[in-house]
């Protein structure tokens, strides 16, 4: 592999979180009452890193309209990574959508439900339409490929991967799997991800009796993917709410170990990206920053005071300014 130092970008996933308990507004973002007219929640969250993990293209397909806008909200140096349609990888979930959005009494049957969360072309199509708009201008960080952890090291289910992968290569792919079987064959499982020039997205997360087990290491030289989830053991399988898995703070000793990591792994590959996904309460947002910090990146943008009050971890390491003052339009 390489010995070059590589291009290392921090980030999030997401950046709009505007209710629950956990919301954003009045921690990184202005209060929505109050806020000032036109404040642009992606182009400030731009003012502050250098790339977003787009989850929302998980729950709808990509629009070229919307993937356009984007681009122009933010700087020219700005990517996105973007999560796979969630019919590319959880059908169990796009079929229980199916049927909840059935008139009341309709039956589509198990057959017809099968079908109708099988990816096809068009499927494939209409994702690569949906995000040409970054592709083209240079703005698209990698495709994430996130399978849920009852996907398992099967015939099948190799068979798919390779498929999924063929569908979307020339495309920068990052898979995201989480059930120990793939581990457990883990030269087998290289050997198919390496024939694609995907990385094996690295996680952090709290373990379960058939969590995979990983090393770290990069398996690519094009790039390495790492995503941190957080450590909510208490809630990541019973919640009220989805967003209560996602209600951890690392600590900055806990965060060593992984910039530590990446500061390693950056001498191996052309690309890395890192995005914390404990948005509950912008503590993805904090632990970014600290991540940051810890690798001796600078720490742009201004921060509302409520963001230090409620992180004074990062007190003397990040600007702050009153909330009238914060940019609130996208760059010219």
């Amino acid at each position: 592999m390489s010995t070059a130092s590589s291009d290392l970008r921090i980030g999030t996933s997401g950046w709009n979180y505007p209710t629950g308990q956990g919301t954003w507004n009045g921690i990184f973002y202005p209060p929505s009452r109050g806020r000032a007219k036109g404040f642009d929640e992606l182009a400030f969250y731009a003012e502050h890193f250098d790339t977003v993990e787009v989850n929302s293209t998980f729950y709808g397909q990509p629009r070229a309209e919307v993937t356009r806008a984007w681009a122009a909200r933010t700087p020219s140096g700005f990517e996105f990574s973007v999560k796979l349609y969630q019919k590319f990888t959880h059908p169990t979930m796009f079929k229980q959508r199916l049927s909840a959005g059935l008139p009341e009494g309709a039956d589509a049957g198990p057959a017809l439900l099968d079908a109708l969360a099988r990816p096809n072309e068009a499927d494939i199509d209409a994702f690569r339409r949906g995000i040409d708009p970054l592709a083209s201008s240079g703005r698209l960080g990698a495709l994430l490929a996130q399978f849920p952890a009852s996907f398992k090291d099967e015939p099948a289910s190799r068979d798919y991967l390779v498929h999924l992968l063929g569908a979307f290569a020339g495309y920068p792919v990052a898979v995201e799997l989480r059930h120990k079987s793939w581990s457990d064959r883990i030269v087998d499982t290289l050997t198919l991800l390496n024939a694609f020039g995907a990385a094996w997205v690295q996680i952090d997360e709290p373990k379960f009796r058939f969590s995979i087990r990983q090393n770290y290491l990069p398996n690519v030289e094009g790039f390495y993917y790492m995503r941190l989830h957080g450590r909510n053991a208490a809630q990541w399988w019973r919640h009220d709410k989805s967003e209560d898995r996602y209600n951890y703070l690392y600590s900055a000793d806990e965060l060593t170990e992984f910039s530590e990591t990446a500061g390693a792994a950056q001498q191996l590959v052309k690309k890395l990206y890192l995005y914390t996904n404990n948005h509950f309460s912008a503590k993805s947002i904090a632990n970014a920053a600290m991540i940051k910090r810890q690798l001796g990146q600078p720490l742009e943008g201004d921060y509302p005071p409520e963001f230090l009050e409620r992180y004074p971890e990062l007190t003397g390491a990040v600007k702050t300014a009153p909330a009238s003052l914060l940019h609130v339009h996208p760059p010219d």
